[in-house]
């Protein structure tokens, strides 16, 4: 499919894992590069993440997973996002050729957008200035933003994950630009907070390539896409169990969700979850009165947090 239309495209290409500031300032420079110039706007990402492809031992675990990432693309103001299958084939591609045959050839490519440490093609070998000489050569643009820094340090996605991984939750909420999340779908539980005077909400496992930060009890916002209140997405503060229920004997991993102020059904119901601060460790209670006194703890610690 021809994706630049009888003008061309000003183009990006990478992963996008997390569409994080960095990226953010890439499709804002390709979009307004595109509107001076009377172009379509185009990124061009993948699926799955090539390093799943090349070296399966080494592929990190996903901010984003596939759904998630491209929707934010597509909220930040480009015409199109294109999403090639990458597979061993496209992954032997040198960087001329994935150039001239996908990006000028199929995407009518007039110009290209890249972050400042970029490198596409086999190997990673089309870095900024082997592609500077391909643009030369061929006769289109190539522009290269700047990194997004705080603290010093470029912003990266492999940054992100470090933070994640370690439960530095506002640290990969500043570097993202809004808190870190997953969506989930409501599953029947066994009923056992309700029981306790807690009634929680049991998320589907999410997909096992999506990053998690530490097992814990944690502060957090949720929304829900399915039901609104005035005209916008219902969003409750709440508190989320992550990880094994150990009080009951449940060693299962798994994603348990105790909602304030919030009186109904939500099985079957579609949820995004808004990570905000860790509370506690997942731990045994000799009793269940220990464990109900130890979630009124969590929820005063939570709704300070959350109104704070």
């Amino acid at each position: 499919m021809n994706g630049g239309g009888a003008g061309g495209a000003v183009v990006t290409v990478g992963t996008f894992d997390g569409v994080h500031r960095g990226h953010q300032a890439v499709l804002a420079e390709v979009a307004k590069r595109a509107r001076t110039q009377g172009l379509a706007s185009l990124v061009v990402t993948f699926e799955p993440h090539p390093l799943e492809v090349v070296n399966p031992t080494a592929a990190p675990k996903l901010l984003t997973l596939p759904e998630e990432k491209w929707g934010l693309l597509a909220a930040l103001g480009v015409n199109r996002v294109e999403v090639l299958p990458f597979t061993p084939e496209l992954a032997q591609l040198g960087p001329e050729e994935f150039v001239r045959d996908v990006l000028r050839v199929r995407f009518a490519m007039r110009e290209l957008v890249l972050g400042y440490d970029h490198g596409f093609g086999r190997g990673r070998s089309g870095d900024v200035e082997a592609v500077r000489r391909l643009g030369a050569a061929d006769g289109f643009a190539v522009d290269v933003v700047d990194a997004v820094r705080e603290d010093g340090q470029p912003i990266s996605s492999t940054l992100i994950r470090a933070a994640v991984a370690h439960g530095e939750l506002e640290l990969a909420r500043r570097w993202l630009g809004r808190p870190y999340n997953c969506a989930g779908t409501v599953e029947r539980g066994a009923g056992r907070g309700r029981m306790i005077g807690v009634p929680t909400a049991n998320l589907a496992p999410p997909d096992p390539r999506k990053l998690l930060p530490p097992d814990g009890v944690y502060a957090v916002w949720v929304e829900l896409p399915g039901k609104e209140e005035g005209g916008r997405v219902a969003r409750y503060g709440g508190m989320m169990n992550q990880g094994p229920r150990p009080t009951f004997g449940v060693a299962a991993r798994g994603l348990e969700i105790h909602l304030f102020d919030f009186a109904g059904e939500l099985h079957g119901e579609r949820l995004k979850v808004e990570w905000v601060r860790r509370l506690r460790e997942v731990r045994t209670f000799p009793s269940r009165e220990a464990l109900v006194a130890q979630l009124e703890r969590d929820r005063a610690a939570a709704l300070a947090i959350l109104n704070g």
